[in-house]
């Protein structure tokens, strides 16, 4: 307290003289209109500058929240479409009515794309219901396998893994291949086993072709980049550029096929 007495006492003058200085200038403010509404239309902007960041700070931080509740919503819409095509039959994609899929969601916490053999962790597991050789994609499509879980993480062998052979087929047509990755470049992966007949074209879209307990038939892969030059080989493969950035993934759908169990067994059961 003494020590704020000895500082007004030396400064008594300039403390007086910036106390006029602020009675004159709200003085002029208030008997001039031109100076009035500067100062006024001044304010104004500084306030909306400090509302507007705080506005989109507040947004910022809660980007998190409003994508899990997107994500929920999309899981319940993609399961309500599932339940419809099992209830009245999809005519445009052959036997989807005869099989369920449902969907759940979940959230990448670690991803490679540079190794030759790539995985995802997952943040859900068993206790969710997540287990081995179930589908995982996200809204642009295609992201691996499911191939091991604990109780709440689960491993996804990655489409980006050399051991990945998943079946798919071109959209324009029903010629089914094989997509597998030759571990160079994370965004290209390669279709083989294409038969020779088919008629493919630079742009053209691949996708899921159903001939798999654990893909849907139709989950979008991506597009045609490059068509080898010389197309009457046995061996021919053909560049697929992916529609997902592997380097950048984060929330995620499993899918479930409740049949899988019951095909499995009737396709290995031995008929003597």
């Amino acid at each position: 307290m003494q020590q704020f007495r000895f500082f007004i006492q030396k400064y008594n003058y300039f403390i007086f003289f910036l106390l006029l200085e602020f009675l004159a200038i709200i003085a002029t403010i208030n008997n001039h209109r031109f100076h009035k509404s500067k100062v006024v239309n001044s304010v104004n902007s500084l306030t909306g500058a400090i509302f507007t960041k705080t506005n989109s700070l507040a947004d910022f931080l809660s980007l998190q929240s409003q994508n899990e509740v997107l994500s929920t919503e999309n899981t319940r819409l993609k399961n309500n479409i599932e339940a419809l095509k099992a209830q009245k039959g999809d005519t445009n994609i052959p036997n989807n009515a005869a099989v369920t899929y449902v969907y759940a969601e979940a959230k990448v916490i670690k991803n490679s794309y540079l190794k030759p053999y790539n995985y995802l962790t997952l943040n859900k597991g068993t206790t969710h219901g997540i287990v081995k050789e179930m589908a995982v994609v996200n809204s642009k499509g295609l992201l691996g396998i499911t191939d091991d879980s604990s109780q709440k993480y689960s491993r996804v062998q990655s489409v980006l893994n050399r051991n990945s052979q998943i079946n798919v087929r071109l959209k324009n047509s029903f010629h089914y291949g094989s997509l597998s990755w030759d571990g160079k470049n994370y965004r290209i992966v390669q279709l083989t086993d294409i038969p020779r007949q088919a008629v493919i074209h630079v742009g053209d879209t691949v996708m899921t072709g159903g001939r798999s307990t654990i893909f849907p038939e139709g989950i979008l892969v991506g597009t045609v980049e490059k068509t080898p030059t010389n197309a009457n080989t046995t061996n021919t493969t053909f560049s697929i550029r992916l529609f997902n950035d592997m380097s950048n993934v984060g929330h995620v759908y499993v899918i479930t096929n409740l049949d899988a169990t019951e095909i499995k067994v009737l396709e290995n059961n031995n008929h003597e």
